[in-house]
């Protein structure tokens, strides 16, 4: 990087602090007048569009279809699934009263869709022919938190939420596991993030899901993010609610349901995995704007025009580009463009128009390219390819390295205080879980797909054991 961004603090000197100064000082949100309900600024709501872009699409792809469903859900209605309300009640804001009347039937501001889904899946599924149902909708949930950060932790934050019901248990099987995939592709193709993905013991499952799965990603300070999970629900849902269908048969079955989500704890994800002490560093193809022009002595007509040339040329080939013509210096541009993680940055100035040349500066690694005019549209869209898998490989590099098995109860607690993934073998009894929370605040983060088992005793209790678990601290 060309000069250190002192407004930020290092991620040395306070993670934390720094995490928060780039939220901020990035423009991606501003703090409201309520604790945990944060404003979305231009900037970090227009990366959310990226990825609602992305996941739209690839939704629909499979046959999903977008619905909105209603901001509050009655109580009464909200109390029909046992295990699900228990799971919320203690995180639920409630409206007591409508105008100057006091509710009969008190109405809970949406914490999750579930139940709205039933109600209405009730309503429209009589026969085999109605299925499957692909439903899902975009907005956001409130949860009265405790403790938040901005985008990692709110009292209300936007997500994505897939409701689907299908006859057979198999099919529902499947789209859990389909849905977990798309989620799995968008951390790779798009947000440059590599994932841990498996299932989650029951401990840690969703409120009246029978399964539930997750991809998990490793922040720099060794914490683990949960970054989208998957559910299949059986037809506990379905039954509580009445759900039922004609099968070919002429016969009464029940119908099986599943639930998928990621939220803005992506933007979270994006900007600890990849960011550094001069700001955010954004992967091109999830960044709102992917060149930055910056033109050098810009009251010069011959840098102008050269660079509305560059523009005009970047558009027509599908680029997100800015030409930053403010009066503010050069050096102001470098570092702001640097702090909001503008993947290419173009530099041209009157001596760059006298060479036939143009500077291409990377924001990943700070490398400085010069390239020819002719050059400069091609070259910017392949080394936007090159930063984007560069990235990635850098952020997998980093996982493999702080995933570590442990043997022993105390290496355990060893690789936890270093930071990162501690592999466990595990007996699958929920105590043992359970003592590795209460001596190291560690939680099991999944059960990952591809188990190999590499010890016969669990870690905790020494009896036999066949899982591996992965352990982390987390957000």
């Amino acid at each position: 990087m060309d000069i250190k961004n002192e407004s930020i603090t290092t991620q040395e000197q306070d993670f934390a602090q720094w995490y928060t100064d780039v939220c901020k000082k990035a423009e991606l949100m501003d703090y409201s007048s309520v604790k945990g309900f944060i404003i979305y600024r231009p900037y970090g709501y227009a990366i959310w569009e990226q990825i609602q872009s992305y996941l739209d699409r690839k939704f629909k792809g499979v046959g999903v279809e977008n619905v909105y469903m209603p901001l509050v859900i009655p109580a009464s209605l909200f109390q029909k699934e046992k295990d699900h309300i228990s799971g919320f009640a203690p995180e639920t804001l409630v409206a007591t009263k409508g105008g100057q009347a006091t509710l009969d039937d008190e109405l809970i501001i949406r914490p999750t869709s579930e139940v709205l889904f039933c109600e209405h899946y009730k309503n429209v599924i009589e026969s085999y022919r109605d299925l499957p149902k692909r439903y899902n909708q975009w907005c956001s949930v409130v949860r009265w938190e405790k403790t938040t950060r901005p985008f990692l932790r709110g009292s209300e934050f936007l997500w994505q939420e897939g409701h689907t019901m299908y006859e057979t248990e198999e099919e529902a099987r499947k789209d859990a596991l389909r849905m977990l995939e798309i989620y799995d592709e968008m951390g790779r193709e798009l947000l440059a993030v590599p994932f841990v993905k498996g299932i989650k013991t029951d401990k840690e499952k969703f409120a009246g899901a029978k399964e539930t799965y997750s991809i998990e990603a490793l922040m720099p300070d060794g914490k683990a993010l949960q970054s989208g999970t998957t559910h299949y629900f059986g037809d506990g849902f379905a039954r509580a609610f009445g759900i039922s269908f004609q099968t070919k048969d002429q016969k009464l079955a029940t119908p099986h349901q599943t639930s998928w989500g990621v939220s803005t704890r992506l933007l979270g994800s994006i900007i600890m995995v990849h960011g550094d002490d001069n700001g955010l560093v954004l992967p091109p193809r999830v960044a709102p704007v992917q060149v930055v022009i910056v033109p050098i002595m810009q009251k010069n007509p011959d840098v102008m025009k050269k660079a509305n040339e560059y523009k005009a040329a970047l558009e027509k080939a599908g680029v997100r580009v800015k030409l930053d013509d403010s009066d503010k210096s050069p050096g102001w541009k470098f570092a702001e463009h640097e702090m909001k993680g503008i993947p290419l940055r173009v530099e041209i100035g009157p001596r760059d128009v006298g060479n036939g040349v143009a500077v291409l500066a990377k924001r990943n690694d700070g490398q400085k390219i010069t390239v020819n005019d002719a050059d400069v549209v091609k070259e910017a869209v392949r080394l936007l390819d090159v930063i984007h898998e560069e990235m990635y490989k850098k952020a997998f590099k980093y996982l493999l390295e702080h995933t570590t098995e442990a043997h022993s109860i105390e290496e355990l607690g060893q690789i936890l205080d270093r930071g990162g993934y501690a592999k466990v073998m595990w007996c699958g009894d929920r105590a043992c879980e359970d003592k590795i929370k209460e001596l190291y605040q560690a939680t099991a983060r999944c059960l990952p797909f591809d188990q190999m088992p590499f010890e016969h005793k669990c870690l905790v209790c020494g009896k036999e054991a066949k899982k591996v678990v992965f352990f982390a601290r987390a957000y």
